[in-house]
């Protein structure tokens, strides 16, 4: 059985992990989003928070593609994590060269580490390249829309966080 690890901090899931998430299941049978606790990010929601909209979303995700997706807390090393799930795929997403020079130092990390744990490198689609979570969360912040960048759930709650009510222009069907 292939099983894949997509580790990420997701504060909060956005359209763009969504995508890798989806193109990564067409990968392997079983796939694990690792969500990482990184308490050095400060993150906006609680573990706890992110937990969960990682797992409503991807319970979506697993219906359609038909492929067991398991979401897991962690908060030791990457490769240790991989490990501890069984994961003999590490994926990771790049939205730009920027992401690809910190990821390239990872990977030769991780082969150090354990060589048997292979690093596959995805690209997002090129409507969710530009989106980042820490800036979905500033424009949130300052009030604006961020309903082209995150599903609808993830929306509400960004929205609840930051003490916002819908605006009619922020509405989402």
């Amino acid at each position: 059985m292939r099983i894949g690890l997509y580790p990420g901090t997701f504060d909060p899931i956005t359209l763009g992990h969504l995508d890798i998430i989806r193109r990564a299941a067409a990968l392997v049978d079983r796939l694990v989003i690792g969500v990482a606790i990184n308490r050095d990010k400060g993150p906006l929601f609680s573990l706890d928070e992110r937990v969960a909209m990682v797992g409503d979303e991807c319970a979506r995700v697993a219906v359609e593609t038909g492929i067991e997706i398991e979401v897991h807390p962690f908060e030791n090393l990457l490769i240790d994590c991989a490990r501890d799930v069984g994961a003999g795929i590490i994926i990771r997403g790049l939205r730009a060269v920027a992401d690809f020079e910190y990821e390239y130092q990872m990977v030769g990390m991780n082969r150090v580490l354990d060589e048997s744990i292979e690093t596959v490198f995805m690209m997002a689609e090129a409507k969710h390249q530009a989106i980042a979570s820490k800036l979905v969360k500033e424009i949130a912040r300052l009030g604006g829309d961020v309903s082209k960048f995150v599903p609808r759930p993830v929306f509400d709650a960004l929205h609840a966080k930051f003490g916002q009510a819908d605006r009619p222009e922020d509405q989402r069907p």
